[in-house]
């Protein structure tokens, strides 16, 4: 089975777009509807990969992110923010909360798999 990864949104469009995308591509994909949610299925399946919303109800993306860094069993994990939010500054917010990488929605299809390729690699690389 390939790589895991953790789909964040509270959008189920976007959540179900992404898992037929990641998993036609052979990544093992759960999703999650919250930064809660998040937070449960990290700790229990520990995925190699979280896509976290930024924008949800009740905990936001910036919340969960810093409470997954604060995990010590998930503060390597990679999460990549996957927002509407593009702006220069909420790029740098991410990456100086901790962030491994920042996708802007809508997404394509092409752009979505190539990045999250590109990390993959990069931590192999780095290993």
């Amino acid at each position: 089975m390939g790589k895991k990864i953790l789909v964040v949104d509270d959008d189920s469009e976007i959540r179900d777009l992404a898992r037929l995308i990641l998993s036609g591509a052979g990544y093992e994909v759960a999703t999650a509807s919250s930064g809660l949610g998040a937070l449960e299925l990290a700790l229990a399946q520990a995925p190699d990969l979280i896509l976290l919303d930024v924008n949800m109800p009740a905990m936001d993306g910036w919340q969960a992110l810093r409470l997954l860094k604060a995990e010590e069993t998930l503060k390597a994990l990679p999460v990549v923010m996957f927002t509407v939010k593009g702006e220069v500054r909420d790029k740098v917010h991410a990456l100086q909360d901790g962030a491994y990488d920042y996708i802007a929605k809508p997404f394509a299809y092409d752009e979505l798999l190539d990045r999250i390729g590109r990390i993959f690699h990069s931590l192999e690389v780095r290993q």
